[in-house]
């Protein structure tokens, strides 16, 4: 398959409304209902630090990254994957490389067990919802 024909087979749609699912699960995820409070204390920020944050600029390259993230997604699952066949691609590319790479990184830097459990685990479990739908629908 020519890389003309991979880009014609590819669903904008589905593309988008995976990149927005990764969007909402980060909300959640990230929220005080779920990680906010000990995330916060894994990375040392603080409520105050966010309130001077560039919330825009942060929530804009997080969808743009989001994005670019579906796309590539996409582009490895290929046409008429299905749900399963989708999901499956985007857990073992969130556990065999976006988790695993993440562990090196965080091993290096001496960041905690938790730390690393919030944010690698949040890529697993985005990256699975994501080819989910990408897989229905591509």
């Amino acid at each position: 398959m020519n890389l003309q024909n991979a880009f014609q087979n590819l669903n904008w749609l589905a593309i988008i409304v995976a990149a927005v699912s990764a969007f909402i699960l980060g909300g959640l995820w990230y929220s005080p209902l779920l990680f906010a409070k000990r995330w916060m204390k894994e990375t040392g920020i603080t409520e105050e630090s966010t309130r001077k944050a560039n919330m825009t600029k942060i929530f804009g390259l997080s969808f743009v990254l989001a994005l670019i993230a579906s796309f590539f997604l996409a582009m490895f699952i290929g046409k008429g994957a299905g749900a399963f066949a989708g999901g499956m691609a985007g857990f073992m590319a969130g556990l065999g490389w976006v988790f695993t790479f993440m562990g090196i990184s965080y091993l290096f830097e001496s960041r905690t067990l938790v730390h690393f459990l919030i944010n690698s685990l949040y890529s697993v479990l985005s990256l699975t919802i994501m080819g989910l739908i990408i897989g229905v629908w591509q």
